[in-house]
């Protein structure tokens, strides 16, 4: 099965090896039919605090790293 990889915005980098990512998702409102904005924050692994707040980040599944970190941040494709 494919891992999941999510886009967001680092919005902490305070912890080390651990960014938190803000990702938004829009999906049209099944009743009133318009568009709404919905997010999550997740804690991703960074292994070399790469990535700063502010940044564009992508995110994939992973094996739990420590007891709130399931994701991990894929390196920059340059």
């Amino acid at each position: 099965m494919p891992k999941r990889i999510l886009q967001g915005v680092v919005t902490s980098d305070k912890n080390d090896k651990t960014v938190t990512v803000l990702v938004e998702r829009r999906f049209k409102h099944p009743l009133l039919k318009k568009t709404v904005r919905s997010s999550k924050k997740y804690r991703a692994h960074d292994e070399a605090n790469t990535f700063k707040a502010g940044d564009i980040v992508r995110i994939q599944e992973c094996a739990p790293k420590s007891a709130s970190k399931r994701w991990e941040v894929l390196a920059p494709t340059a």
